[in-house]
């Protein structure tokens, strides 16, 4: 065990740069995930959840295929990372469902609207997310299904 605890010191000395790096760049996404989290919660069109509008078809609808294609690849990207992110985040402390139900709203695939209404009608994850939305001064969303 001492040999390979001795390894392992090894390295972290031989790569303490890195450790900095990878340090620093855990501490932004720590501190800008959640700001980015509360935008995209604020951006929400306050009917998304109740109606079958395609917003995002609309939003894109006036820009170039080629900017309309990359848009929907960095969308579905930070979407990915989302998702991840709040998987862990549901045994990591964080707003793990939230980040979820945020991953799952920017990315696209087969079932996302039964997916996401099933989320977004659990009570907290309402409430947190009608929270935000209150104190950025925009309406409640309204939920099809629910009051």
């Amino acid at each position: 065990m001492a040999g390979v605890a001795g390894q392992v010191f090894e390295w972290i000395r031989l790569n303490e740069v890195l450790l900095q790096y990878l340090g620093a760049l855990s501490l932004a996404t720590f501190l800008l995930t959640p700001l980015f989290v509360w935008a995209l919660i604020v951006r929400i069109p306050h009917d998304y959840f109740s109606c079958d509008r395609d917003h995002y078809r609309e939003m894109t609808r006036g820009f170039h295929p080629v900017l309309r294609f990359l848009f929907h690849a960095a969308k579905n990207a930070a979407g990915a990372v989302f998702l991840v992110a709040g998987l862990a985040m549901l045994v990591l402390p964080g707003q793990g469902v939230v980040m979820i139900l945020a991953g799952l709203t920017l990315l696209d695939f087969p079932g996302k609207r039964a997916l996401e209404l099933k989320i977004v009608r659990r009570k907290k994850v309402l409430s947190s997310l009608n929270w935000v939305r209150t104190r950025a001064g925009k309406p409640p969303l309204k939920v099809r299904g629910k009051g």
